[in-house]
């Protein structure tokens, strides 16, 4: 069977390590890249090749961020007494898109699932229980998916928040089970905002 040169075959498999690519979607990548003019390639490979060195998880919520606390923490018209516990920073950008939350966030850094190995210990939730300790939080919504292993984390978080005496909400209508925070439309999130419910 014939081969890719090695240079090819080589950043495809780069390609398929990321998340939902996989070898036809990864060839289409390279094959895209060998037509794109060589000062493109230069200007992507700079990008990746800074993007560890200038993008740093901010102090506060853990987002991914070029500054820290990042601009969403350091908002102080913000309601600084909701935090909206996510999974990952493109759960939270999700709910910005709404312009119907006006809180601030806590990124947990994905949720628990033991079969993958993440662990309580392995989520940012010490710092969360910190920030509703010292931070006169008056309400924490779960913004987890709405499949196993969201679910899961959400009970895990609102038996540990339960004896702090906060309000712990979770969104509400408008997401189906097994749906993934990240493709909902605005108006279905925004809808699931205004009507989450007390846990």
């Amino acid at each position: 069977m014939a081969k890719f040169p090695t240079p090819i075959e080589r950043l495809i498999g780069e390609f398929e390590k990321l998340p939902g690519v996989g070898p036809r979607t990864a060839e289409r990548f390279v094959f895209s890249l060998l037509r794109k003019p060589k000062a493109d390639l230069g200007a992507l490979g700079d990008a990746v090749t800074h993007l560890r060195d200038t993008v740093t998880t901010c102090a506060v919520c853990h987002t991914f961020t070029d500054t820290s606390p990042c601009p969403t923490c350091a908002d102080t018209k913000r309601n600084g007494t909701l935090v909206c516990v996510v999974a990952e920073t493109p759960d939270m950008m999700a709910i910005e898109k709404t312009h119907g939350f006006d809180g601030k966030y806590h990124i947990l850094g994905g949720v628990m699932n033991p079969i993958d190995g993440v662990v309580p210990d392995a989520l940012n939730i010490r710092s969360l229980m910190d920030r509703v300790k010292t931070d006169a939080v008056a309400e924490v919504l779960l913004a987890l998916n709405p499949d196993l292993e969201g679910e899961t984390t959400s009970l895990y978080l609102a038996r540990l928040l339960k004896p702090l005496n906060v309000k712990i909400t979770r969104l509400a209508r408008g997401l189906p089970m097994g749906a993934e925070l990240g493709y909902a439309d605005e108006i279905t999130l925004t809808s699931a905002i205004e009507g989450r419910r007390e846990v």
